[in-house]
C-alpha cells in the first residue's frame, strides 16, 4: 500500500459502523491498517461486525446509544479506558423520518435533529481530549462528519427534517473546522448521494422507485462500496 493511503498505527472510531456507509468506511480503515472501533446501539451487531472486519485487520465493537448525552459520555469514557488517543473520528450515525407534511410529527423532527446534529456535536465535544492527544502540526487528528446531498438539494421525499439536519451538520462542520484547526484537529464533512443502506432499502427494493431515483443521478446509478471506502 502506498504510504499516502496507509493508516498503520492509527486508531479510528466510526459511529453507526455496523452497517451501510459506516461499515464501508470501517472496513476500508481496517484494510488500511488502522485499529478501528465501531459503535452502534445493538451490542450483537457491534460484536458481529468487529468479528467480520477483524478478518482484514483489527476491529473492536462498543455498544452505545448516541441519541442521548449520557450515551455519548459513556462511549467517551469507555473508549478512554481502552486507548490513549484517537486519530480519526467518523461521525456517521444518523437517522431519518418520513411522513406527509400535514401529519409530520414533532417527535420525528426532534429525533432526527438530535442524532444527526446534536449528537455529532456532543461526540466531538466529549472526544476532544483523545483527539487533542493524537493531533500535531505534522499530522492533525481527523474528524469526518457524514453529511448528505440532501443537505444541499431539495429532493426531500417527505423526510422534512433530514435535509435540514444535514445542512446544519455542514454548517457545524465549518464552524468547528475554523475553531479546532489551531489545536491540530481537522474537521471535514462529506455529502454522499445514494448508497445502499437500511435507510435507502425502501427505494432499492422497489424496482420502479429505484428507476425513478437513478434517473435523477447523472451517473444513473447509486454509489458503490469501494467508492465510499
Amino acid at each position: 500500500m502506498h504510504p499516502y493511503f496507509s493508516l498503520q498505527g492509527r486508531t479510528a472510531l466510526v459511529t453507526g459502523g455496523t452497517r451501510g456507509i459506516g461499515k464501508m468506511i470501517a472496513k476500508a480503515f481496517v484494510e488500511a491498517g488502522a485499529t478501528v472501533y465501531v459503535c452502534a446501539r445493538d451490542a450483537q451487531a457491534c460484536a458481529q461486525t468487529a468479528l467480520e472486519l477483524s478478518a482484514h485487520g483489527t476491529c473492536h465493537g462498543i455498544a452505545a446509544n448516541l441519541a442521548t448525552e449520557e450515551g455519548v459520555q459513556q462511549l467517551a469514557a469507555t473508549l478512554g479506558e481502552r486507548i490513549g488517543q484517537l486519530d480519526i473520528l467518523v461521525n456517521n450515525a444518523g437517522t431519518t423520518w418520513g411522513a406527509p407534511l400535514e401529519s409530520y410529527p414533532a417527535k420525528g423532527w426532534e429525533k432526527v435533529m438530535q442524532l444527526n446534529v446534536t449528537s455529532v456535536f456532543t461526540c466531538i465535544q466529549q472526544l476532544l481530549p483523545l483527539l487533542r492527544k493524537a493531533g500535531c502540526a505534522a499530522n492533525p487528528a481527523r474528524v469526518i462528519n457524514i453529511g448528505s446531498a440532501a443537505g444541499i438539494s431539495s429532493f426531500g421525499e417527505q423526510a422534512y427534517a433530514y435535509g435540514p439536519s444535514k445542512a446544519a451538520l455542514h454548517q457545524l462542520s465549518r464552524l468547528l473546522a475554523r475553531e479546532l484547526v489551531s489545536q491540530h484537529i481537522n474537521i471535514n464533512v462529506i455529502a454522499p448521494g445514494r448508497f445502499p443502506s437500511k435507510m435507502t432499502q425502501h427505494i432499492g427494493n422497489d424496482e420502479q422507485a429505484l428507476a425513478e431515483d437513478t434517473a435523477l443521478i447523472p451517473m444513473k446509478r447509486w454509489g458503490r462500496e469501494e467508492e465510499m471506502a
